[in-house]
């Protein structure tokens, strides 16, 4: 029998409440070397919806998962429809008041990186530099065939010019871009295949269900015992491809900072989780340390920016159909 991704958590365990006071936050920020890892609810101020928090979109939306995409083509097409709709939304998105402030964090030399579960391309947008994009992006497309790379865009043209016509109102959008349709909005949706092999085409994302790439992972944990400290922006840690992080650094006596308006799944590790939106609490954490959130121009692109930086020298082709699934490993 498959497993299913793991795709919620309930507490098993009392944990410490939130809190409001920003003071050990503050404090880490001011000694700097500070790695962020953030997630779905920094981007909820730019209008994309979390998966968990109040409203979130897994209360009405299965996420697509590797297995799924790779074995049934019917499940391709619903997604390429639903994705290919979700990208023109997703592509008007801007960065909020949470990424310009970590980009000026940056800026000023608190942080020591920032590595991201989403895949919206906001950090990068926002002026932050360096961002590990631990889950990919969807400005990439990949063939699972060749292993050949091409931009979004570039697939985005073709698919307009073989679904003219196609203009169905979305339910709503989700964190990974995949808008909310019914089969029968979905219809008959023409799916594109690879120019170069005609092979299988699939964003550069990690779905559910997939590894994230190892060397993506040794370039993270580096990155954590490189730091002074982790500061979780906006994340359930639900899932281990980011809570194993966590757990490094917590492990390695590092300060686990979270701010984050519900439990996660990491609180038992931190020193403290304040319960406050990430727009009011990183807004209020640079005022506090005299840094300006705005104090150069964002980037001008949309969401989605191919200004990123990969982390290490990954392989051309992605995990094969049935590689280990990294976020479903059973606790240890």
């Amino acid at each position: 029998m498959r497993m299913r991704p793991t795709l919620s958590w309930t507490p098993t365990e009392d944990l410490p409440p939130g809190t409001t006071d920003l003071g050990p936050v503050t404090d880490a920020l001011s000694t700097g070397g500070v790695l962020v890892l953030s997630g779905a609810g920094i981007s909820t101020e730019s209008g994309i919806p979390d998966y968990r928090g109040e409203g979130g979109s897994l209360a009405r939306h299965t996420p697509m998962t590797y297995q799924d995409f790779t074995a049934s083509a019917q499940a391709r097409r619903r997604y390429w429809a639903r994705s290919h709709l979700g990208w023109r939304t997703f592509g008007r998105a801007r960065p909020n008041a949470g990424h310009r402030a970590v980009a000026a964090f940056g800026r000023h030399g608190l942080l020591s990186g920032v590595v991201t579960q989403n895949v919206d391309g906001l950090h990068q947008a926002a002026g932050s530099e360096a961002v590990v994009e631990l889950h990919g992006s969807l400005d990439r497309v990949v063939c699972l065939s060749c292993g050949t790379f091409s931009p979004r865009r570039q697939l985005a043209r073709r698919l307009e010019e073989a679904n003219m016509g196609f203009e169905p109102v979305a339910a709503g959008i989700n964190p990974d871009g995949d808008a909310d349709l019914t089969d029968d909005q979905v219809g008959d949706f023409r799916v594109l295949p690879c120019t170069l092999c005609g092979g299988i085409l699939k964003p550069d994302v990690v779905f559910f269900g997939e590894a994230v790439p190892p060397q993506r992972v040794e370039h993270c944990r580096k990155l954590v015992r490189e730091s002074a400290s982790l500061l979780v922006l906006g994340s359930s840690l639900t899932v281990m491809s980011g809570l194993r992080f966590v757990r490094q650094a917590a492990q390695a006596g590092k300060p686990v900072l979270i701010v984050n308006r519900d439990p996660t799944r990491g609180d038992r590790h931190a020193v403290t989780r304040v319960a406050l939106p990430l727009g009011t609490a990183l807004t209020t954490l640079a005022d506090r340390l005299g840094i300006p959130a705005d104090d150069e121009a964002a980037a001008p692109s949309g969401a989605v920016t191919t200004a990123r930086s990969r982390c290490g020298k990954e392989s051309k082709r992605v995990p094969a159909h049935g590689q280990a699934v990294e976020n479903v490993v059973p606790e240890v």
